[in-house]
Parts: C-alpha cells; sequence; structure tokens
C-alpha cells in the first residue's frame, strides 16, 4: 500500500494542470465563434459536398498508414501541397464573398448573434408567398415570360449586383410590371429577400445539364443553372406556352398548378424544404400525373 500510495503521489506531483485564466475563456469563446461560422460557411456552399469527399479520402490515408502501404502514402504526401493549391483555386468564388462579408456591418451583427434565431422562423409572410403565386399565372394566362429567384441561407449578393436595384415589396402588381413586354426591367430575373425585391434584370448562370429537354429556352435553363449554384429556389413562367415551373437544386418540376406552387412556397416560407424532399415531392407530383 506505501509502494501503491508514493506511486500515486509522484504522479500527482507530475501531473501538470494548467490554470484557466480570463485571457484563456476569452480565446475558447473567440475560437469556438470562429470554427462555428466556418462549419456554417461550408454547410451553406458547394463546400460541404467537397470536405465530406475529404474526409472520406483522409480515412483511406489512415487505413493506409495502418497496413503501411508505402506506395500509396508517397503519393498521398507529394499530393497534398498540389491539393491545398487546388482547394483555394475551386473555391475562389465562396472565399471571395466570405472576405467580402468581413468587411459587412451586418457580418458582424451576426457573428455577435449567431445563436439568436428568434426573428429567423420564417423567410417571408404568407401574403408575400400568395403574391408570387397570384402574379406567376396572371403573367401565364397572358403568356408573360417571367424568372423569379427566391433566395434562401446562401445570399445571392453576386448575382444582385448583376441587376439593377428594386428594394420594393413583394405584390402581384409589382413583379407582373416588372416583366411586362418592352419594359426596361422585364429582361433578366427578379430576386427576392424575404418580403421584398430586391433587384431585376439580374444575369443568372446557364445550366449544362444535358438531361433537360431541348423545347426548353434559355430562361428554364437560366433557372436550374441558379438552383445548381445555390440553395435558392426559382419560379419560370414560360413566355412560349404560359405554364409555370419550378427549379430547386438543379431538379425541375414543369407545368405545376397553383396549388402545388403555393404548397412549395409553404415549404421554402418555413424553411422545411431540402434537394432530398423536393426530389421526393417531384416524384409524386409525376406520379399523380400518370395516374391523370
Amino acid at each position: 500500500m506505501t509502494t501503491s500510495g508514493n506511486l500515486l503521489q509522484n504522479y500527482f506531483s507530475r501531473l501538470y494542470i494548467p490554470r484557466i485564466t480570463w485571457t484563456d475563456i476569452i480565446e475558447i469563446i473567440i475560437i469556438a465563434v470562429v470554427l462555428y461560422n466556418i462549419l456554417l460557411w461550408i454547410m451553406n456552399t458547394k463546400a460541404w459536398a467537397l470536405l465530406k469527399g475529404i474526409i472520406v479520402v483522409g480515412l483511406f490515408a489512415v487505413v493506409a498508414y495502418l497496413l503501411n502501404l508505402k506506395t500509396i502514402l508517397w503519393i498521398a504526401g507529394k499530393t497534398i501541397s498540389v491539393g491545398i493549391i487546388a482547394l483555394v483555386i475551386i473555391f475562389q468564388p465562396e472565399l471571395r464573398r466570405a472576405l467580402e462579408q468581413l468587411g459587412r456591418k451586418k457580418f458582424v451583427l451576426n457573428f455577435l448573434n449567431f445563436g439568436d434565431n428568434s426573428n429567423k422562423d420564417e423567410r417571408f409572410s404568407v401574403k408575400t408567398a400568395d403574391e408570387i403565386v397570384d402574379a406567376c399565372y396572371r403573367m401565364g394566362a397572358v403568356r408573360t415570360g417571367a424568372l423569379i429567384v427566391i433566395e434562401q441561407d446562401m445570399l445571392l449578393e453576386e448575382y444582385i449586383k448583376t441587376g439593377i436595384p428594386v428594394d420594393g415589396i413583394v405584390t402581384s402588381q409589382l413583379l407582373i410590371n416588372i416583366f411586362e413586354h418592352n419594359t426596361p426591367l422585364h429582361d433578366g430575373a427578379v430576386i427576392v429577400r424575404g418580403n421584398r425585391v430586391v433587384a431585376a434584370t439580374c444575369y443568372l448562370p446557364l445550366t449544362d445539364n444535358v438531361n433537360l429537354s431541348k423545347a426548353l429556352g434559355t430562361r428554364h435553363r437560366a433557372g436550374v443553372g441558379i438552383s445548381e449554384a445555390t440553395d435558392s429556389m426559382t419560379i419560370i413562367v414560360s413566355e412560349e406556352t404560359g405554364k409555370v415551373s419550378v427549379a430547386f437544386g438543379g431538379e425541375l418540376i414543369h407545368d405545376i398548378d397553383a396549388d402545388s406552387l403555393k404548397n412549395k412556397l409553404e415549404y421554402i416560407r418555413r424553411k422545411n424544404i431540402d434537394v432530398k424532399s423536393f426530389r421526393i415531392w417531384r416524384g409524386r407530383l409525376k406520379h399523380e400525373r400518370e395516374d391523370i
């Protein structure tokens, strides 16, 4: 017992327990907030899918190390430096937008209030959703083409800058007037943030999806393109047919009715939509049409 007690005493005497001061607590809080915002940024961009791929490669490298696969480890070691440079090149647009946000006052406020979601339960009001639905089908009835992008978590500043600022409350009449033929704002897309139209005549990226019907024009390809690049939802009104379509996550639902569009906007409004649920909803709608 004496020998055991001496061993424990010697162990605890050599054990170094650092003192935690108030500066250490501040550092821990700052690091935690920074890591939280970095992870939030990754999840709101294309980096999230790539990060999961990097984790898989990392696990493969660990297995190679445990099994002493020397050739694979040598290749991995030589490609690490190249891979870091490649990541910087791949995420150049996202990194640029993140640095731009650092210079904005709103970013500082969000940084300090990252846990406060009391006023973020809904993206927009029921009235806004009703006004959008009303405008789309009124424009479709007279064959007026329209392209309406509804912003979600990912900010669309890059695309807003390509258009003309509007900053008006979303109403059916405002949207109809914007897309009226031969008016200065009718060409391009409208971007909606919350309950306001922030910009019109915005340029959107076109999709490279070869599986889309050749009958679809530039307006539909732009709607799918922006849905591939961001988490936004896009409503397209065809000028040729007057039919309304919805694009989200690179998926396109063609020719939907007013009730279906209102249902989709309700999901967006309550932040309950993702690509997986959208695809399930798209499949159910297609099945219902086949039954008819």
